[in-house]
């Protein structure tokens, strides 16, 4: 079988780019590259680099957001520190589906939970001049490791491929101990390898977090999305796994991107625990002149930063929380759609000779969702891209995440339409055709 790209173009379109390493390409680049190839070629790629919620906006948050826009909210600017109704929706959206009990106060509106972590980064790198390393447990959200470097916070990370369970504790340990690590960032669900972090592990983080002084910021821009468990009932066990039940020093990240499919919109919400919100840093008093953690995040680094997030977009969220706590709004139901997508493509992956890499939560086959990662024999990250991209096949690859394994990211999100999974069907059977099997 002819692959339907040739790798003349390929090499044009880099160099054009001036990508010398298409392994370290961002996930823009790869999509930007699949574009020009479909440009030059009149060929549509199969996209699974970039991910973008492949579901409708959630209806309850475009008629809040129209009915405050006609209000006249545009004219008038947000609260810093958010409007109330988003506060105590937040708060209730966090005890009904990972019961934690939280004030209201802590809950921050920010402009997605891209600025909520580049803020972040910042806040927890100034609360010590002796610990300002963000410790990346990986594989991870590749821009959040360039947010620190664009912040020139130093950072540390390791690869939690064969640190799970009890091994993560002496892992972690070996990085606390140094005593310059500010706080530790992962997401759960993982972007990119989908493993879901067990209450054990969760524990362990919780646990060393206090013991050397560290904040755990953990992002659940996924949340709810373990489709292996009867998450998504407010109020009703099991909650969504989380750090906050094992520590005082957490912030959580909790994005209407994925959640909602409100991407467009950029609304998220950081979540400071009561302890961490009220808790006082002379560091911060002597740069803010306010001493108290979450007032200087809010005036100090919002402020400056955005001067407050959409108006209309807090009334958005604040409705769909709001909805989804009192059992109207199912979006774990309308979410595992996602689960679907990545059953089918993981079983078309699987018959053409590839392998899955985060393959399992410690006992348990890792959870069908938005991301999940493959491999194929003994290639190597930059060999696998690139192959796949002369397929018509566009993903990223895992380098690009901080993980240490051979292989790329899958997201599921853009394959909207039946006919898409006949063509990557088609394309990974040219891929197996132009390559014969080496043992992994």
């Amino acid at each position: 079988m002819k692959k339907p790209f040739d790798s003349t173009l390929l090499d044009s379109i880099l160099g054009e780019m001036e990508i010398a390493d298409i392994a370290r390409a961002t996930i823009r680049q790869s999509g930007d590259i699949a574009r020009r190839m479909e440009k030059a070629t009149g060929e549509e790629f199969s996209h699974l680099e970039m991910g973008v919620p492949g579901l409708r906006p959630e209806e309850i948050g475009v008629a809040a957001e129209q009915a405050a826009l006609a209000a006249g909210v545009a004219s008038i600017y947000p609260p810093m520190q958010g409007i109330p109704p988003l506060k105590q929706a937040a708060s209730r959206f966090i005890k009904a589906f990972l019961d934690i009990d939280l004030a209201p106060t802590g809950c921050i509106p920010t402009v997605g939970s891209m600025q909520g972590s580049f803020t972040l980064f910042l806040l927890c790198s100034q609360l010590d001049p002796i610990r300002r390393k963000i410790l990346f447990i990986d594989p991870g959200f590749p821009v959040q490791r360039n947010q620190a470097q664009l912040l020139n916070i130093p950072s540390v990370s390791f690869d939690i491929y064969d640190c799970r369970a009890e091994k993560l504790e002496a892992k972690l340990e070996s990085y606390l101990s140094q005593g310059d690590i500010a706080a530790i960032v992962y997401s759960n669900p993982n972007n990119p390898a989908w493993i879901c972090l067990t209450e054990q592990e969760l524990e362990i983080i919780g646990r060393l977090a206090t013991k050397y002084d560290a904040v755990v910021i953990e992002d659940l821009a996924y949340l709810g999305m373990d489709f292996r468990k009867q998450l998504g009932q407010p109020g009703k066990a099991p909650f969504q796994a989380t750090v906050a039940r094992y520590t005082k020093n957490y912030i959580l990240m909790l994005s209407a991107s994925k959640i909602f499919s409100y991407a467009g919109q950029r609304i998220a919400v950081v979540a400071f625990s009561d302890h961490l919100f009220g808790r006082h840093y002379r560091a911060l008093d002597e740069r803010y002149h306010i001493a108290r953690m979450g007032d200087a995040y809010v005036l100090g680094i919002l402020y400056a930063a955005s001067s407050g997030t959409s108006h209309a977009a807090q009334h958005a969220l604040a409705a769909m929380f709001d909805a989804a706590a009192d059992g109207r709004l199912d979006f774990v139901g309308h979410t595992s759609e996602y689960a679907r997508r990545a059953r089918l493509t993981k079983e078309a992956f699987l018959r053409h000779g590839f392998h899955i890499v985060y393959d399992r939560d410690l006992d348990q086959p890792v959870s069908d969702g938005f991301f999940y990662t493959v491999g194929y024999g003994t290639m190597s990250c930059a060999e696998l891209l690139r192959e796949l991209m002369l397929c018509g096949i566009c993903a990223i690859s895992l380098s690009s995440t901080g993980s240490r394994q051979e292989g790329v990211r899958v997201c599921v999100s853009q394959l909207n339409r039946p006919e898409q999974f006949d063509q990557l069907e088609e394309r990974l059977a040219v891929f197996e055709a132009s390559h014969p099997k080496t043992e992994a």
